[in-house]
């Protein structure tokens, strides 16, 4: 035998040897090997946030007021279900610069110092979740 063939079969007993060794050691509960693991109801649930803490955490207070009710930098929301479906103004807070050539954001450009900013990198359900809040506004 060479020693090139020696050392292949030493390193193929080595391996031998620490595959029997995690077999031995193996542990009965196996997480992962666990199929009830994925269907566990006991787990606490996923809170899900509200629109009004949404609209505070990306700071759209800050513009519109603490109250929504509008400021010099930007409009009241409690109108906005005179003027949108769900769905056209989450693309608005999408992509509010799409909206550039309409009448009233003319207006609005005129009328208050702030641009409305793109929210385009915040996930679409939690978009929704805003539009849903705005649109649900009362005074």
């Amino acid at each position: 035998m060479t020693n090139a063939q020696k050392w292949i079969a030493a390193f193929l007993g080595f391996f031998l040897f620490l595959f029997i060794l995690s077999k031995l050691t193996k542990q009965e509960d196996d997480y992962y090997d666990d199929a009830d693991h994925y269907n566990d109801q006991t787990a606490e649930p996923v809170k899900e946030v509200d629109g009004f803490t949404l609209i505070n955490r990306i700071g759209c207070t800050k513009c519109h007021g603490e109250d929504l009710n509008g400021s010099k930098l930007a409009p009241t929301l409690y109108e906005a279900k005179n003027n949108w479906k769900r769905d056209a103004l989450i693309n608005y807070l999408r992509n509010p610069q799409a909206y550039s050539g309409d009448e009233r954001f003319e207006e609005y450009k005129r009328q208050y110092k702030s641009i409305m900013p793109a929210y385009n990198n915040i996930d679409v359900k939690d978009l929704g979740i805003i539009a849903d809040y705005i649109l649900s506004m009362q005074k």
